[in-house]
């Protein structure tokens, strides 16, 4: 069996990933690929690092397109041949008009789990605007979700199953930039990508709403690197690119922020 304790020591989100590792020692001991429900970004991350420290099984996530936020998670043996084809996901219209009463993605997601389903068992949701919207959903919440789900704020809705290649996925709008900065700290950083002040930056991380690498930061004076992904709570994306450094020791930093 895996290393249960080993693997949990400093983990953020303990009961997501004990159960995870459940799952993993049911692939181990019946040869079988398991799914895991929809995971949250920061749950997938520190997922991936936990396993990535083992051999005896390989994992795989999918949510249905390639930028999803929400993935499930396939497990197998290492032995096991095992595709993102295998990851059981459902996609849904949900239809509607919505010119006079428009409807946010909360407001769909609200709808959903006011039918009585829990929000492991839903993915993304995209909102198409005046139409409704599109969820993703594990494929045994299809029949479930035509029955019940009547209604989005003051709009009648029709739910229908589709394709996953009929999602209408809006490429996220991307603006590179390039700052020269004192030092690496989060907030500096942070500050020139998303063109705020470093006061209001400093107290959005003190307020936990900036997440580097999906991981909840609150400390300004954090170091940030290549690589690193820094997300502000209905602000976008910003990733760091490549840092060097210029004559007077200063940190020329290319920026890539995602809107």
């Amino acid at each position: 069996m895996l290393p249960r304790e080993e693997l949990l020591k400093g983990v953020e989100n303990r009961a997501i990933v004990a159960h995870v590792i459940d799952r993993a020692e049911q692939a181990i001991k019946t040869w079988e690929i398991v799914l895991t429900d929809f995971l949250s970004p920061p749950e997938l991350v520190e997922i991936h690092q936990i396993f990535s420290r083992l051999t005896e099984v390989q994992l795989i996530a999918w949510g249905g397109y390639p930028q999803a936020e929400r993935q499930r998670v396939a497990i197998a043996r290492s032995e096991v041949p095992l595709d993102p084809s295998q990851v059981e996901v459902a996609a849904l219209e949900i239809a509607g008009n919505f010119l006079f009463d428009t409807a946010t993605h909360r407001d769909f997601l609200g709808a959903m789990l006011g039918t009585g389903i829990v929000r492991d068992k839903t993915g993304d949701v995209i909102v198409l605007g005046e139409r409704g919207a599109q969820a993703i959903v594990v494929p045994e919440l299809v029949d479930f979700l035509e029955m019940n789900l009547k209604q989005v704020r003051s709009v009648p809705v029709k739910i229908q199953r589709i394709d996953l290649s009929e999602l209408k996925i809006r490429e996220p709008k991307k603006k590179e930039l390039t700052t020269v900065e004192a030092s690496l700290r989060l907030d500096a950083i942070a500050s020139a990508g998303f063109g705020m002040s470093r006061s209001k930056m400093a107290d959005l991380i003190d307020a936990s709403d900036v997440r580097v690498n999906w991981k909840e930061v609150t400390q300004a004076s954090s170091q940030v690197k290549s690589g690193d992904l820094i997300a502000i709570r209905g602000k976008g994306r910003l990733e760091v690119g490549e840092i060097a450094v210029t004559k007077k020791e200063r940190y020329r930093v290319q920026l890539t922020r995602y809107m």
